[in-house]
């Protein structure tokens, strides 16, 4: 029996090269990479992270959360018809097609999926090439589908809360009275691999209660399934940080809704359905939420009058070696009160070996930090400042 389930689990790795949306994640990743430093060069003449930085967060947060999550799948027996495994990869790659990643969140992949089996089956509907998984599946409810909708809702959620507000990218926007100020944005893509069961002929019964939800098969397989999980925010009123920290609570307290109204639906059909349309409206809301409360705040990042506001930092440089963090306001350097970029300049300039600068942080705290200025580092030590278009195009022109 021991065998049997490690040749399987082998096998089922192996299938996750088939399937087309592990490619077009990694394609994707990359093209949202080199949009972003497109932008930041347009804005600030210099990149913040490299390109490449959205391809490294795809996956290794996304693979821990896909373990823990395939041994509660696969240790409760939450079986899926493989035709909604095909749906959700299809909803994945045609909702991603705007590059509105945020349509990558599983409440509309998996929620789109939830449905269509339903209409499918009642319709007696299929897709070329694979009939045979179509004709398998009968006009009942799924609630299986729904819960694994509901726990992917939650692990979405996780990732926004430890990895959404790493590497926010800064960017230039006008006000309605056109002055310049700053927002930071992320958009970002996960991969989530899941180990999941799908009525087969390779696995019998290793108990009697196993699996606890079944669709009446009594053969199964195990398949290891590429999960997209993507998420776009952008922020203007307030610390990125703490606003994509705020919209990620949300985000698990929706997922675990979901989760406890979809594993009702083994007993009454009706509430899968039910979460399912919670999942999908709830995540629009909360989308909505944030946006709105986002526009009635005043602008965070914008020119101050007592200082220069720092929007962005770029690794490895002066500045992220100093500690300064985005949303600092620098009040002074080297003694020299500054109040926009030209005159910070010309403060560090009167002394090219050595800095020092008064901070406030985000708290209003003031802080004092130094360091030796080196030849090659950056002469601007690597902050990026809200500043004027016209001053940029003076700098590029």
């Amino acid at each position: 029996m021991v065998q049997i389930w490690l040749v399987e689990l082998l096998k089922g790795t192996g299938k996750i090269f088939l399937h087309p949306v592990l490619y077009y994640l990694v394609f994707l990743a990359g093209i949202l990479g080199v949009m972003r430093v497109k932008r930041e060069r347009k804005n600030f003449h210099i990149r913040a992270e490299d390109a490449y930085y959205e391809l490294r967060q795809l996956l290794p947060l996304g693979g821990v959360i896909g373990l823990i999550l395939s041994i509660i799948i696969v240790g409760a027996g939450i079986v899926v018809p493989f035709a909604a495994i095909l749906l959700i990869a299809g909803f994945t790659l045609l909702l991603s097609v705007t590059l509105n990643v945020r349509f990558l969140s599983p409440a509309y992949t998996m929620g789109a999926a939830f449905f269509a089996v339903i209409l499918f089956a009642q319709n007696h509907w299929s897709i070329p090439l694979f009939e045979k998984a179509f004709r398998s599946i009968d006009d009942k409810v799924y609630p299986s589908i729904a819960v694994i909708l509901g726990l992917l809702i939650v692990a979405e959620g996780i990732l926004m809360l430890r990895n959404g507000s790493k590497g926010t990218s800064p960017k230039l926007a006008k006000s309605k009275r056109g002055k310049s100020i700053g927002v930071h944005e992320v958009k970002r893509v996960w991969l989530l691999p899941l180990f999941m069961l799908i009525p087969g002929s390779a696995l019998q019964l290793p108990f009697d209660w196993w699996p606890v939800f079944h669709l009446g098969a009594k053969e199964y397989s195990l398949v290891l399934v590429p999960f997209a999980i993507g998420f776009s925010q952008q922020v203007k009123g307030m610390l990125p940080s703490e606003a994509i920290k705020l919209h990620a609570r949300q985000v698990i307290v929706l997922g675990a809704l979901v989760t406890l109204v979809s594993a009702a639906g083994y007993w009454v059909p009706i509430t899968a359905i039910i979460a399912a349309a919670i999942a999908l409206i709830g995540r629009e809301f909360l989308t909505l939420i944030a946006y709105l409360k986002d526009e009635n705040r005043p602008f965070y990042f914008s020119k101050k009058n007592h200082g220069v506001m720092i929007i962005g930092i770029i690794p490895e440089s002066p500045a992220g070696k100093m500690g300064l963090q985005v949303g600092e306001i620098i009040t002074k350097v080297n003694g020299v009160q500054v109040h926009d970029e030209t005159t910070f300049y010309e403060a560090l300039q009167k002394n090219r070996a050595h800095c020092k600068l008064d901070v406030h942080d985000t708290k209003g705290e003031i802080r004092f930090v130094q360091r030796a200025l080196f030849e090659g580092d950056h002469h601007e030590l690597g902050i990026l400042f809200v500043q004027d278009k016209r001053e940029f195009d003076k700098m590029i022109g």
